[in-house]
């Protein structure tokens, strides 16, 4: 109870005033989110430095580049789009695209299938699952080099180790894998799987181990088989991985050179060079710079218009 003559001051009063106090507010609170904006940025800050000057930088540089002439050594004429000019009307530019595109088309579908089925073997209850791992993803960690130099060991004719194995299951043809056009594409995806679907594996792995186990018992529960509890349940719940495995192996299947150069350097003829090869071949053996320059650009646009298009159909909702 208050006693007469004294006066309660509200407390909801301030010196300040409600305005003033809301500007206060908001001021401290705009204050701590730009302090703790400008110390995510400096610890962004080496990254973006390095992708600037390592990504950025030879990109706009590359792009210059292919509106000039220019061999190394000399100085640089600009001639605007008379490198894509002269690329467009080159066949052998052509070529090279076709192979590397053939080259996808093949490659992408078997190296999602077989790491997935390598996925689901390592992912097993059977023994020996960890020495598998291992075995599975152990040659992605060596390099092109040594991978074409076992590959072209084990492919060559009479002394190789794979014609000895179909000699001595019957086959008494001798095999040239190598000199042949479509058995040199299949010795280059040969080595490709063997490379780089440890990798994948992981990725699909990883994923499975995602899924809970609470819907293959409830499946099983209502009668479902292994087929359909894959069917139903683990291959749409892999969709995110799969896109993401798709793009990133359609981007390296794009970047083939090392399998096909060191094994079968684009042979015979020029039926497996691809167009990173010609690239390569444009640029340091033909010291045609700005047209290398301008081939890389239409790989870059051709790389973005299949991950747009998978992107796109892969990654539809239901």
């Amino acid at each position: 109870m208050v006693e007469p003559g004294v006066t309660v001051k509200n407390v909801d009063q301030n010196p300040l005033g409600p305005k003033k106090l809301n500007r206060l507010t908001a001021f401290m609170a705009n204050k701590k989110k730009l302090s703790l904006n400008v110390f995510a940025w400096l610890f962004l800050l080496p990254y973006l430095l390095f992708y600037v000057w390592f990504m950025l930088f030879p990109i706009t540089k590359g792009f210059i580049v292919s509106l000039h002439e220019w061999t190394i050594g000399n100085d640089r004429t600009f001639i605007g789009l008379g490198n894509y000019q002269m690329m467009f009307k080159d066949a052998f530019f052509w070529e090279a695209l076709g192979n590397t595109v053939f080259f996808v088309v093949i490659s992408t579908p078997t190296l999602v299938v077989t790491g997935i089925i390598l996925a689901l073997i390592v992912n097993s209850r059977l023994r020996g699952t960890t020495f598998l791992r291992s075995s599975f993803f152990l040659p992605h960690i060596l390099s092109i080099s040594v991978i074409s130099s076992i590959w072209v060991f084990v492919l060559q004719p009479y002394t190789g180790f794979l014609n000895s194995i179909l000699h001595k299951l019957g086959v008494s043809e001798e095999i040239f894998w190598l000199d042949s056009t479509n058995l040199a594409w299949v010795s280059i995806l040969m080595a490709t799987i063997w490379w780089t679907v440890g990798f994948n594996m992981v990725l699909f792995l990883a994923g499975l181990q995602e899924i809970p186990d609470d819907y293959y018992e409830a499946a099983r529960i209502d009668g479902a088989n292994s087929w359909h509890c894959f069917l139903y349940i683990t291959l749409p719940s892999l969709k995110g991985v799969i896109l993401l495995v798709v793009v990133l192996q359609s981007i390296a299947s794009f970047k083939l050179f090392g399998q096909s150069y060191l094994m079968t350097n684009g042979g015979p003829g020029t039926s497996t060079r691809t167009l990173v090869q010609y690239i390569y071949e444009t640029g340091f053996i033909s010291n045609q710079m700005g047209l290398a320059s301008a081939m890389s650009y239409i790989l870059f646009l051709v790389m973005i218009v299949f991950a747009v298009i998978q992107f796109k159909f892969l990654s539809k909702k239901e």
